[in-house]
């Protein structure tokens, strides 16, 4: 019968992987103090120094045998385990390797005596065994100690598992992992070493000699010792560039070159630098784990909630930190900006498409619906043992599309509401934190200031943790304030708190005790009046960060000055640099931040507030112009004194820019709308639409122009409704609501026509042909193009001359007129070429193949389709990229290749699905398929 014992971690033992029922935290104690010396017996007065200490009970010894006696017949199902009395003591019978710590230490020993190749999976076996830190409830001095012992011979295993991996050349993985611990461990000259080795590997030497600095200093400042002569030796090395540090050959265990590893995300921030307390929250949180070895039938879900700047973001980052071995293929992060005061709440399918872009997934196969996103997120984290850690919750609606759908992930989720709702439909473990009892709150005072401060002004530190609540966040700003000025005192500071006599509502609990506005009050009159000011136009950033060159037009200062002012702020705990070059706020911060704003200088906020949209909106013109060269552009007033938009020469380089700061520019669109800069509003989302469109954003297409639309009608201005109820009926199309779709497109045709907006009546007419070519009305369709044809020659308008043209020559093609179909195409691609526009050219290019494949010129059909098909692809259409191969398919079939027809119309039924088209193209490309007769692959799937 299979018996499992752990102890590193909490202390259990499993028969045939059931727990076996230990009794309460004495008894277990004494099981381990035995498993501890398994199979050699323990001395009776030594067993209980061990498990009592100098606090033994009256008659121990009988308490003892209890004790003994319960654990008998707790063991009593697995015959291959005794306690038994011998003449030397107590003897726990069992099989050595049965128990957790004594397998970790015979597969360390194994690891160091064998070669990489072995060593390697034994030692992440051994490191695997840490469910977490052993014996955290008990105080009694030899399990202290032990405890102490243990976790040092897990830290030498640590380190000897990454010398491994470095001599194995999988640097890369590891620098996340050695730069967390050597947070955590900075004065480690060995682990040192690694780090330097893993940033040097990875072409960042600089920093590498920045690590070994940073340590050179903290080992003459703590310890008024140098740097050991390996440590030193390496910093020549890297200085002088020696060879030898270069990567190694790969090791037998090493992918085959051009192999991708299988990606794990690590997106969990850093954890807390000076964590202390919530020894019993983590407690709780370490249940969700000790079933993690039966079959679970419920996901593990927990809700630590409580009031703002209490620690619930730092309590989850800490257990998710420290539990990481649980969650081998990777943890998630992200924060729902449930409470940010400026803004609104992260929506959940913004969150899931983020996700999907972090686990890998091509942006063409992204299906288009909202309800698909999540549905494919879910199937990615199916049977994979991840963390998903979602902070700053609204409510239960924003959270359950984030909710995987296996029970081998596992869910926490911090919020200040109470989340009733997920409670009530889901078994989730619920937690809610509070603030720091004195003791607790004082200890995290002195670790941030160090204990001699502290000591030195006992009184202002009582009255400093009784001013602040025991709210950590109040307790870091105000350690913050003391560690960036040596002047300052404890003593000083509590009569600022006393002084003051604002509130910050976000946070009032109706007692001025409690109130962390005079905190974060005393923090900013802390600082110079140039960083104040910095401080206040932040806030005014609309989305959840800002990025360095966002923030120099925000301010309005040279960019020297800007980095100068974001290093200050960042080292007064006022701002955080969550991501190299972009910066963000605890939304307590925010809070405090738009109140002084407005209390100090409104016109100051909205000058802020131009100059950030105007950044937004003229770099994302530029990079739109990049995107679509051909699209009719908008007219922007020119920027305001103080804006500097980013430069941007490249289609690569406006994508990259558009997918880092599309949060942003979505926020930016309401911001706009929200303080009357409706023309802002408008243009802002004009130049998303084809970003949001290529990535099948739909959602956020739907978002912007709902608003955009809005703000258009406040401002009379037809041509940007027009534009808007364009977006949205493409959007609609997409859903397959046809019915709203013409609806928005006959409003904005009556829109365009009453206005007198010919080229927008063009393109409605164009955009109605469309439509009715989905729906299957021909003759509508036809008379929409012709009508756009006659207004773009009217116009002059070549680009859209040239596409009213095509969409003619495919109404031919439909109605069978195959001649005339060709004509068309022939005029519509002079004009394309002309202007070298490849996005159109591609449409033309299918319509044309299509017609020279009804004519029965199948080498010309073939050579049309698959030029098409290239710039389809080139470009990123995945719809058009489908249809071309269908007609790919269509003329093998026609040519008698039907070896061929089935490779694309299977790749055509691929790209249909990942795309979420209307079902009747998947059944049209299936019945093709079923025609090609036995072998046809898709046909016979459901």
């Amino acid at each position: 019968m299979a018996v499992e014992f752990g102890l590193l971690g909490t202390i259990e033992a499993r028969i045939e992987d059931c727990p076996a029922d230990l009794g309460h935290m004495r008894q277990r104690c004494v099981l381990a103090a035995l498993l501890v010396d398994v199979n050699r017996a323990v001395p009776v007065d030594l067993l209980i120094d061990r498990v009592w200490g100098d606090r033994a009970p009256q008659r121990v010894r009988g308490t003892l045998y209890g004790y003994l006696s319960r654990l008998r017949r707790a063991l009593a199902t697995a015959p291959e385990v005794a306690i038994a009395r011998r003449p030397g003591g107590y003897v726990l019978e069992a099989t050595p390797l049965s128990v957790d710590l004594h397998l970790f230490r015979d597969l360390v020993a194994r690891a160091r005596t064998t070669g990489d190749t072995q060593a390697e999976p034994l030692m992440r076996q051994a490191l695997g065994l840490w469910r977490g830190e052993p014996f955290t409830a008990v105080d009694v001095p030899w399990f202290c100690d032990l405890r102490q012992a243990l976790e040092r011979e897990r830290f030498a295993a640590e380190l000897d598992y990454a010398d491994i991996r470095l001599r194995t050349g999988r640097h890369g993985e590891l620098l996340p992992e050695l730069t967390v611990r050597a947070h955590e461990h900075p004065l480690d000259e060995r682990l040192a070493g690694q780090l330097m080795l893993a940033l040097y590997r990875t072409g960042r030497a600089a920093d590498a000699l920045d690590c070994y600095q940073d340590i050179r200093r903290r080992l003459a400042q703590e310890l008024g010792a140098d740097p050991g002569p390996r440590l030193r030796g390496l910093h020549q090395r890297i200085l002088s560039n020696d060879p030898a540090l270069s990567l190694p050959e790969a090791s037998p265990q090493s992918p085959p070159a051009g192999a991708a590893p299988p990606f794990v995300p690590r997106q969990l921030p850093a954890p807390p630098a000076h964590f202390v307390g919530r020894d019993a929250e983590l407690a709780v949180l370490d249940k969700m784990l000790a079933s993690q070895a039966e079959p679970r039938t419920t996901m593990p879900l927990s809700v630590i909630c409580g009031t703002g700047g209490v620690g619930k973001t730092w309590l989850a980052l800490r257990w998710a930190h420290s539990r990481r071995q649980h969650f081998p293929d990777g943890q998630l992060f992200a924060d729902l900006r449930g409470f940010t005061p400026s803004g609104e709440p992260a929506d959940p399918f913004m969150v899931i498409r983020g996700f999907l872009d972090t686990l890998g997934v091509d942006p063409g196969r992204i299906p288009a619906a909202s309800d698909a996103q999540a549905a494919l997120y879910r199937s990615l984290l199916a049977d994979r043992r991840m963390l998903v850690v979602l902070d700053n919750t609204r409510d239960t609606e924003q959270i359950l599309p984030l909710l995987p759908g296996t029970p081998t992930c596992t869910v926490v989720i911090t919020s200040r509401g109470q989340l009733t709702g997920l409670t009530a439909s889901h078994q989730v473990t619920h937690l809610t934190v509070n603030g720091f009892d004195p003791t607790t709150a004082r200890e995290l005072l002195a670790g941030r200031l160090g204990a001699e401060r502290v000591a030195a002004e006992p009184d202002a530190a009582t009255a400093l943790v009784d001013q602040c609540a025991g709210l950590p966040l109040a307790l870091s700003v105000l350690a913050a304030r003391i560690t960036t000025n040596p002047v300052c005192t404890l003593t000083a500071l509590t009569e600022e708190l006393r002084e003051s006599s604002t509130r910050l509502d976000a946070l009032g609990t109706g007692e001025s005790a409690t109130d962390v506005r005079t905190v974060l009050a005393s923090s900013y009159r802390a600082l110079d009046p140039e960083t104040a000011r910095v401080f206040r136009r932040l806030v005014q950033a609309p989305g959840p960060d800002i990025a360095r060159p966002a923030a120099v037009s925000l301010t309005g200062l040279p960019p020297a000055a800007t980095r100068t002012a974001l290093h200050r702020l960042r080292a007064a705990h006022l701002l955080q640099e969550h991501a190299p070059g972009r910066f963000g706020c605890h939304d307590l911060l925010r809070t405090y931040a738009l109140e002084v704003a407005d209390s100090v200088d409104r016109e100051e906020g909205r000058a802020a507030r131009v100059r950030i949209l105007d950044h937004y909106l003229h770099t994302a013109w530029s990079a739109d112009r990049l995107l679509h060269p051909h699209r009719d552009p908008v007219r922007l007033s020119p920027a305001v004194d103080g804006v500097r938009p980013e430069d941007l020469t490249t289609h690569e380089q406006a994508m990259e820019w558009f997918t880092r700061e599309h949060p942003a520019l979505v926020a930016a669109v309401h911001q706009a709308a929200r303080h009357g800069h409706d023309t802002h509003a408008c243009q802002l989302a004009w130049a998303l639409t084809t970003f949001l469109t290529r990535r099948g954003m739909w959602s956020d297409v739907a978002a912007v122009h709902t608003t955009a639309l809005a703000a258009a009608v406040r401002l009379g201005d037809a041509a940007s409704q027009a534009e808007s109820h364009r977006a949205l009926a493409w959007e609609r199309t997409e859903a397959g609501d046809h019915d709203t779709a013409h609806r928005r497109l006959t409003r904005a045709l009556s829109l365009a026509q009453d206005s007198g907006q010919g080229l927008s009546e063009a393109h409605t007419h164009l955009a109605l042909g469309w439509l009715h070519e989905h729906t299957g009305d021909r003759p509508a369709a036809l008379h929409h193009d012709q009508q756009a044809v006659h207004l773009f020659t009217r116009l002059g308008h070549r680009a859209g001359l040239a596409r009213a043209l095509n969409a003619v020559a495919w109404d031919h093609v439909q109605q069978g007129d195959h001649r005339e179909a060709v004509a068309h195409c022939e005029q519509a691609m002079a004009i394309q070429r002309e202007l070298g526009d490849l996005r159109g050219e591609s449409d033309t290019l299918d319509t044309l193949g299509s017609a020279y494949q009804q004519l029965g010129e199948h080498s010309r059909a073939l050579a049309c389709h698959r030029r098409g098909l290239e710039l389809h692809r080139a470009l990123g259409h995945r719809f058009n990229e489908a249809e071309a191969l269908v007609h790919l398919g269509e003329v093998h079939r026609a040519m008698g290749d039907r070896h061929a027809a089935r490779r694309v119309l299977e790749q055509a039924l691929d790209v249909y699905r990942d795309i979420e088209v209307h079902p009747s193209r998947v059944e049209q490309t299936r019945a093709l398929l079923d025609a090609l007769g036995p072998g046809g692959g898709e046909a016979t799937r459901g």
